[in-house]
């Protein structure tokens, strides 16, 4: 009988998505330095449909898979990039958000984003864990009952969600990279400070974890 494959990391695809906010959590997630080895956790795209989708910076993105064929089971982590979509086609997200309770209510961690935020306060996930996105009043407009539990930080984990603020890519990938356990926490603390701060000597010690 062969094994189970590896869970991977799912990246939510969709039309206007904005690229500089997923890039380096996947990038390193896929071919970065850490215990699991380079590559050992895979990414697969998913979208609403099979239909290819536009990101915010022109690219064209097939997914791999549909919503439907997606399985908690068979994920590390479920990733929401903000879109514009979250805001002007609520409706047509909220499959994605609710996808998000599901996992969540697995145990399989979720890391949403600027406009992600939104949907998933939209939905009830936020009323009840510590969070932040790009300002509070913007998610106040959702209506939500969350407030007492936003926090002004950048990116803010609460057990298996993660939330960050549209500029805040940096401290997104940090959390997801350290939710997931892909780097050892002097490598992440190295990759954090050569990448936020721009801190030359972390390299270095970068070099010395591979």
């Amino acid at each position: 009988m062969s094994a189970d494959p590896a869970p991977s990391l799912h990246l939510a695809v969709y039309d206007g998505m904005a690229d500089w906010q997923y890039g380096h959590a996947i990038a390193q997630v896929r071919s970065g330095l850490g215990p699991h080895g380079a590559g050992s956790l895979g990414v697969v795209t998913v979208g609403l449909s099979g239909t290819p989708v536009t990101t915010m910076g022109g690219v064209t993105v097939l997914p791999d898979l549909t919503l439907p064929q997606l399985k908690p089971s068979a994920s590390a982590m479920l990733v929401l990039p903000g879109s514009p979509g979250w805001d002007s086609a609520p409706e047509t997200m909220a499959p994605l958000a609710s996808a998000a309770g599901i996992f969540l209510d697995a145990g399989v961690p979720v890391a949403a984003i600027c406009g992600a935020t939104a949907g998933l306060a939209r939905e009830g996930l936020l009323d009840h864990r510590d969070h932040t996105s790009s300002a509070p009043d913007y998610l106040l407009g959702t209506g939500y009952a969350g407030g007492h539990r936003y926090r002004p930080e950048p990116a803010v984990t609460d057990d298996d969600l993660i939330t960050a603020g549209a500029t805040a890519p940096v401290e997104f990938a940090r959390e997801i990279l350290a939710k997931l356990d892909v780097l050892s926490p002097r490598a992440l603390r190295a990759w954090y400070r050569l990448h936020a701060l721009h801190d030359e000597d972390a390299y270095l010690i970068l070099m010395e974890e591979s």
